[in-house]
Order: C-alpha cells, then sequence, then structure tokens
C-alpha cells in the first residue's frame, strides 16, 4: 500500500494557502475598502455639519464624568474650529492656553484645565506632500473627541472641587513651552483656593502640580484623580490579531512585581475592570504608535480602572486612576503631582522615561508581541545600523547578515547534507525503480542508503524553522514599532512599513491606471492579486533556493514543491516591503552560501546548469 502521508500534508498546506488568498481578497480586501468609505463619509460629514451638544450632565460613572455625545441623540460633529471657540461641556467660549514644544503643538481649555488638543509635530498623517501632522488629542464637542482631565473629588465639600466643568484663571505664564510653565487658580468660594501648575518637557510628558489651601474653619478631605478619555473606537483601528490596541495599564498592589493588564476594545465592552489597586504603575489608552498615559507618584497608593459609558452615539472608553485621600487642615495646604505622557511610542523615549520616573515596564507599551525576548533586540540592532547607514532599508540587509553569519555553521551543516543528498539521486531512483510500489521497502532502502552516506534527511529543514520566530520578530517590528513607519528605502519604496506600492496591472507604474478604479474585481487588483516588484523577486528567489535542493521521491509531491513559490508570491504580496527586502537578501545570501558548497561537492545545481546552457561559448 502507497504511503500518501506526506503528499497529503503538502496538499493541505497549499490548500490552506489558497484559502488564505481567497479570504483576503473576498473578505479583508472588501471590509478595507468599506472602512475608508465609512471615514470618507464622516469626514465630509464634519466639514458641512456643526452640531453641537444640549450639555445636560451625564450620570457619573467616575470622578469628574462629564455631559458627552452619550447625551446627545447622535454623533457631535462640530468641526474643530467650533469646538475650540465653544467649550462643549459648558457652551461658554472657550478661553485657551497655547502649547508650544519641539514635538507638540495644541493646546489646553481653562475650562476644566483639558489637555484636549494635541498634534504631534514630528509625524504625518500620510506621506503626501502638505499631509497635517499626527492628532493625538481632540477637543470635546467633536467626533471621537479625546482628552485627558485632571480634578479632585471629596464628600459634601462646599463650594465644590474642580473637575472637567471648571473655569480655571490663567495667572502666570501665557503660552505652555518645556522653559515657561503655565499656573491656573480657581477658589471655590466656601474657602478652598486650588493651584494648578501645569509644565511640559521637550518631549512627551505633561506635569500637573496641584495645591490645596484651605482656608476655611474646619478640616476638609479630598482625592486627586486623573482621567484620558476617548469618545468611540478610532476609526483606523487595526484589525490586526497581532496587535493591541486599546487599554493597558501597570500595576501592583504592593510595588515590587508588576504586572501589564490590556484590553482590546471588545473585551473593554464587556469586562471593563471597574477598580485596580496598585503602588504606583502607569494606565492608558493605546493605539498603534501612540499612546496616553497617566502617570501618578510611583510611591502613591491608588486605584485605577478601565470603564465604560453607554451612549447612542458612541460609548466613552476612560482610564481613570484616584489618589489616596488627604485630610487639609484649617490654615494648612497640600500638594499634589502627577503626570501625563501623551506622544508617539518611541522605544528610546519609553526606555529613557523608564529610568527617569523608574516606570515600571514603561516600555512595554509598545506592543512587542510574545517574542518580546527577539522583537526588540531585533528593533535595536535596526536602530544601531540606521544610526551608521542612515536609511533603514540597509540596516535590514545589515540585520539579514548579522542573521546569516549567526546561522551559518548551522546552515553549512545543512547544505552538505543536501549537496550529498542531491548527488546521490542516481542512486535513489534506482532503489525507487527496483522496489516499485513498495513504498515501506523503499523507505528502508533510503535511510540504510542516508545511514551508509552519514547524511541527514531533515538537516536541511533546520534553518528554515530557526528562522520563523526571526520572520515573525521582524514582521512585527515593521508592522508595530514607529521607528520604522514612513521609513523610505529606494527608488519607488517610500515606506518599508507599508506594501509595495508597484502594481503589476499598470506594468509597474508604466501605465497611468489606478486598477482599483477596475469595476467588480478593483479591490483584487490592488489586494490578493495586486503583485508588486519585491513580490514578484521574492517568487524567483523562492524558486532558485528550491531547485538546488534534492527533488522530493515523489512526484506528486515534486508538482506540489514547484507549485509553492508561486503560491508563495501571492500570500507575500500584502506583506510590509521591508520584510519582503529581509526576505529576498536572506534567499539571496542563503543561495550564494549554498552555491559555494555544492560546488565543494561537486553537486549539479541551476545556476551552473543555466551557465552551461547559455553564458558559456560553445566550442566551434
Amino acid at each position: 500500500m502507497r504511503d500518501d502521508n506526506g503528499r497529503n500534508t503538502i496538499i493541505f498546506v497549499v490548500v490552506t494557502a489558497i484559502f488564505l488568498i481567497a479570504y483576503q481578497a473576498l473578505v479583508l480586501g472588501p471590509q478595507a475598502e468599506r472602512r475608508k468609505a465609512a471615514l470618507q463619509a464622516q469626514r465630509e460629514a464634519a466639514a458641512s455639519t456643526a452640531v453641537t451638544p444640549d450639555g445636560t450632565p451625564v450620570a457619573a460613572a467616575e470622578p469628574g464624568a462629564v455631559a458627552t455625545a452619550a447625551a446627545a441623540p447622535r454623533p457631535v460633529v462640530v468641526d474643530r474650529a467650533q469646538a475650540l471657540a465653544t467649550d462643549a461641556v459648558t457652551g461658554q467660549a472657550s478661553e485657551r492656553v497655547i502649547i508650544r514644544t519641539p514635538t507638540l503643538s495644541g493646546s489646553l481649555s481653562l475650562i476644566g484645565a483639558r489637555v484636549d488638543d494635541l498634534y504631534l509635530t514630528r509625524y504625518r498623517e500620510t506621506l503626501a506632500e502638505g499631509s497635517p501632522p499626527v492628532e493625538l488629542f481632540r477637543p470635546q464637542g467633536m467626533n471621537h473627541a479625546y482628552q485627558a482631565l485632571f480634578g479632585w473629588t471629596g464628600a459634601n465639600v462646599a463650594g465644590g472641587t474642580p473637575g472637567p466643568a471648571t473655569p480655571w484663571r490663567l495667572t502666570e505664564g501665557a503660552t505652555l513651552t518645556p522653559t515657561t510653565p503655565v499656573t491656573l487658580t480657581w477658589d471655590n468660594g466656601a474657602g478652598l483656593r486650588f493651584t494648578r501648575r501645569i509644565s511640559v518637557d521637550d518631549r512627551y510628558v505633561f506635569t500637573v502640580r496641584d495645591t490645596v489651601a484651605n482656608f476655611g474653619a474646619a478640616p476638609i478631605s479630598l482625592r486627586p484623580w486623573g482621567r484620558v478619555e476617548r469618545l468611540g473606537v478610532p476609526d483606523d483601528l487595526g484589525r490586526q490579531q497581532i496587535l493591541h490596541e486599546g487599554a493597558i495599564g501597570t500595576f501592583s498592589d504592593d510595588g515590587s512585581g508588576y504586572t501589564t493588564t490590556e484590553l482590546k476594545y471588545g473585551a473593554w465592552v464587556k469586562k471593563p475592570v471597574e477598580e485596580e489597586q496598585s503602588v504606583g504603575g502607569w494606565l492608558g489608552i493605546t493605539d498603534k504608535y501612540w499612546l496616553a498615559a497617566l502617570i501618578p507618584d510611583q510611591d502613591e497608593r491608588i486605584d485605577a480602572g478601565f470603564r465604560v459609558r453607554d451612549g447612542e452615539a458612541y460609548d466613552t472608553y476612560s482610564a481613570t486612576m484616584q489618589g489616596r485621600e488627604r485630610t487639609v487642615a484649617p490654615g494648612m495646604q497640600i500638594t499634589h503631582e502627577q503626570r501625563l505622557f501623551a506622544g508617539a511610542k518611541v522605544n528610546d523615549v519609553l526606555s529613557a522615561y523608564e529610568t527617569e520616573l523608574g516606570l515600571p515596564r514603561f516600555v512595554y507599551a509598545i506592543d512587542w508581541g510574545f517574542l518580546f525576548f527577539l522583537t526588540r533586540p531585533i528593533l535595536i540592532v535596526l536602530d544601531f545600523f540606521y544610526g551608521i547607514l542612515g536609511n533603514v532599508g540597509l540596516a535590514i540587509l545589515a540585520l539579514t547578515v548579522c542573521i546569516k553569519l549567526l546561522l551559518f555553521p548551522l546552515a553549512n551543516k545543512a547544505y552538505e547534507s543536501l549537496s550529498k543528498m542531491r548527488n546521490l539521486q542516481p542512486k535513489m531512483e534506482e532503489i525507487k525503480k527496483k522496489h516499485g510500489d513498495d513504498a515501506q521497502k523503499q523507505q528502508q532502502e533510503l535511510m540504510a542508503l542516508y545511514q551508509r552516506e552519514k547524511i541527514n534527511p531533515l538537516a536541511g529543514c533546520i534553518p528554515i524553522l530557526i528562522q520563523i520566530p526571526v520572520f515573525y520578530a521582524l514582521y512585527k517590528v515593521l508592522f508595530v514599532t514607529i521607528e520604522v513607519r514612513h521609513a523610505p528605502f529606494f527608488g519607488w519604496i517610500q515606506d518599508l512599513s507599508a506594501r509595495d506600492p508597484s502594481n503589476i496591472w499598470t506594468l509597474f507604474g508604466l501605465i497611468p491606471w489606478d486598477p482599483a478604479s477596475a469595476p467588480v474585481i478593483g479591490g483584487l487588483l490592488v489586494g490578493a492579486l495586486g503583485l508588486g516588484v519585491l513580490a514578484i523577486v521574492y517568487g524567483f528567489t523562492m524558486w532558485l533556493q528550491q531547485a538546488m535542493n534534492p527533488p522530493p521521491p515523489d512526484p506528486v509531491q515534486k508538482q506540489i514543491f514547484a507549485f509553492l513559490p508561486f503560491v508563495f508570491t501571492f500570500i507575500m504580496a500584502p506583506f510590509a516591503a521591508g520584510l519582503l527586502v529581509y526576505w529576498i537578501w536572506n534567499n539571496i545570501l542563503s543561495i550564494l552560501q549554498q552555491y559555494v558548497i555544492m560546488h565543494r561537492f561537486k553537486a549539479p545545481n541551476p545556476i551552473d546548469g543555466f551557465i552551461d546552457k547559455y553564458l558559456k561559448k560553445k566550442p566551434a
């Protein structure tokens, strides 16, 4: 009886690959187009419609809860200028303090002292000329408002405590810069005076220092709080399972061992974290490249939570922390300090804050994945080579060389075994003819042949298996780290974190036509069937490397293996250009290494066959 297990396994792999291509073309592609169309429709609506909320307060599920679009019967879509000019909570004119740093621009509102208007000036939304800087925070009253708030809460405090609707008065400073902090004051009219000093460094951290003075006759008990909140899920929310976007925080009950809690938006709604007690730590909301995080004093015991307030239009997602209760005696004052990180998740920047502020696991705000022990070192090596070469693409090539050097001894042994097996092809064919359809006898004879020649038939698989986690880790680096975002290579590759923009259906730019405009199949032509130059080169190098290996003894397996480079050309086409650059260069180095070894063992190979057939001069 013939053993078909190997053939069935390969058929399963090929069918799975075809299924993945079809899924990308028929499901993921159309979904992406629908999301893009919905986002465009929302932007058009925001540009033409002006609706303000009615200002009715929402039942406070957390300290400082204010009216949001949850109280409105439909989405709030005022334009930005209107939202900046008129406060959406109180309906009053909004006085603002300008924020200017080397990395940030925007403003904070004196109503509530809310940091709600912030751009990251070193990053652009797209590579298009004139593209605006990345928007991090968005004012109350707009779709997907996003802001940070700070205040105090206390039971039965006459005159109230400062919150999102408090009208603060600017008493010192005019523009918030790294060298010029601003001071705000508010008197509750019942013996309590609150003074807030806000400063910002030259990167991404705001420091909010509150002083509470009690001029009354009785002691007052207060608790400080901070909150980062977002109205609705962002339009560009990633759908990839390998990326975390949503709530994130690092906590410890006793201040010793810290653990990181993560909630994607779906889990955030289903099972919010109402209260997490911690000594120090941090918490906030993370996007693919950006982070807004509250940072308490690392000796402070806090109550933290990730909560959701329901709304007819959008839910409001919030990360909230409350400090311990403080008592302000008559004629005395207390001071409390907390920080806000609002910026890009740059590895070096997060690592520096982790050291400077003593923040536990702050660098893990970047989603390194379960192979973090590979992912982060790969980024560090890439960054090192980038500092020398000045180009991320060249840094990827240098990293590939380092990986090949580490695997060189193992790969050498593997290619030696493959070369010996190549030389044994005639003997293997004789065994196959001799025993005909007796698969068991064939297998016994082949194993005996391998033992006599001291060959390990599985040695060729080892380098490939070892490179799989490296491949995944590099994919993760290219996908989630901002250091690679919008990083150019050469020629038409202007963003190594995005797919190759060239397309076979435009003859790689020679035809001025957008394949996406084709009816019915437009999505396929720019998606699963949109092969770029890099994908085709990758497919060719995969075929050549496979052609240098001994062919499978089974004819069906041989045909399937011959088909695999074609299949993987389409599978790899949508991947980041940087990943294809790595894999092509890795294949080329492997081919060169294998070619040298095959020459040493005088094993036939397709490169010499091509040279002999087409390039060598024939004798007269």
